[in-house]
């Protein structure tokens, strides 16, 4: 296990009926001056937006709007916002939403402080150690886990890109996690964030760092978790239980617990940012149709054992053959997904092999995958793994 610094001081508010009497005392430790920000409308279809505002005004703070964050949130949207908290004077970023909604306040409040476009900030591609406006959040879809860390991804639709930044002020401040906010959720997105939060945990839990039962003990739990909850949640929405276990699995599985302590870079995102930022597509989705074809992939008599112990621990497969259990948790991994109702072809989500090169290409360029994965990816292997999406696929003969 590696040296490593955990540090994660977001004040976490669990649980239903908590925005009404602490919402505005924790908005008053930083100011009066609020910038809202928020997606595409769903808050105001639930009555979270009326909610909140009504509270805020009755508080006598200043609201000011940033609305119809993208999903893929946009370059554009993070400079519109930066511009409004310098029109007037924001003095804190309250985040209503979901993963894309936070990580675009994220930027918004480094930009604020910063004389770089905060593109320029984001393709130094280096971690922002500036200040940022104090951001507060409250978590309506659980997904990215962003609600608890200090990473961001935001996309230039212009040039292809979708990149990452993060630092230490970029981390919310307080966090309101109310379950019930999430019952109203498709069951799409609800599927496609439970894929977020799995590939979250996959990511970090196939490393080449060795000695970390610790991390990916945990690992396993929270899998399992998912696995468990997330049907739940499809099929009775507004089960309170599942879709608060989806949506403390969201926040822990990004928040460094199961990656502090490990080092080597993720190879599903960078491979999917690329589907995103040329197609525009839900992240969860690109995850979980890219993913179980870079397990069949990266599967061989080196990695065989982390695979068949994921199988064991996470599916409970019992197969004492190490390789047929390994491909027997990748055929799991695949149903459940399915299950889900996820569609697991790229040309069911309107992606063809055309630009599987540039993709490629822009993954490898845009991460160290061809260096330090946890098993090391070129050009040629992203696109072959591209290749393997585009039909469905069986990992058990």
């Amino acid at each position: 296990m590696d040296n490593f610094r955990f540090y994660v001081p977001t004040d976490i508010r669990f649980g239903k009926d908590r925005l009404a009497t602490e919402l505005t005392d924790v908005l008053d430790v930083y100011g009066k001056k609020v910038l809202i920000v928020y997606g595409g409308g769903s808050i105001k279809k639930n009555g979270l937006y009326d909610q909140v505002i009504d509270l805020l005004e009755k508080n006598q703070n200043k609201v000011v709007e940033l609305s119809g964050v993208e999903p893929n949130p946009r370059i554009e949207t993070v400079r519109r916002g930066v511009s409004l908290c310098r029109e007037n004077d924001i003095d804190v970023i309250l985040a209503v939403g979901g993963g894309s909604t936070i990580d675009c306040a994220k930027v918004v409040a480094a930009g604020f402080y910063s004389e770089e476009d905060p593109w320029d900030i984001i393709v130094a591609r280096k971690g922002y150690q500036g200040e940022a406006l104090p951001i507060v959040t409250i978590l309506t879809l659980a997904a990215t886990g962003s609600e608890m860390n200090a990473g961001a991804v935001i996309s230039n639709l212009e040039s292809n890109q979708k990149l990452g930044v993060g630092g230490p002020s970029m981390i919310p401040k307080v966090s309101f996690l109310d379950p019930t906010n999430t019952f109203t959720v498709p069951a799409y997105q609800t599927a496609a964030g439970s894929a977020d939060i799995l590939s979250h945990l996959f990511e970090s839990y196939f490393n080449i760092t060795e000695g970390t039962d610790v991390q990916d003990f945990v690992s396993e739990g929270l899998m399992r978790a998912v696995i468990k909850n997330c049907p739940i949640a499809l099929e009775t929405p507004e089960d309170y239980d599942a879709r608060a276990n989806l949506m403390w699995s969201s926040s822990l599985a990004l928040n460094g617990l199961t990656r502090n302590g490990k080092h080597g870079v993720w190879s599903c995102h960078a491979m999917e940012h690329e589907l995103s930022a040329f197609y525009d597509i839900t992240h969860g989705i690109g995850l979980a149709i890219l993913t179980p074809r870079w397990m069949d992939y990266v599967l061989n008599e080196k990695t065989v054992t982390k695979f068949a112990q994921f199988a064991h621990n996470v599916w409970g497969i019992n197969e004492k053959d190490p390789m047929h259990a390994a491909k027997k948790g990748i055929q799991a991994t695949y149903d459940f997904f399915k299950s889900c109702g996820i569609p697991m072809t790229l040309p069911e989500v309107g992606i063809e092999k055309d630009k599987f090169a540039e993709m490629a290409k822009q993954a490898v360029a845009h991460s160290t995958i061809k260096i330090d994965a946890f098993v090391p990816l070129a050009e040629s292997d992203v696109e072959a793994i591209y290749h393997a999406c585009l039909t469905e696929s069986s990992f058990v003969y």
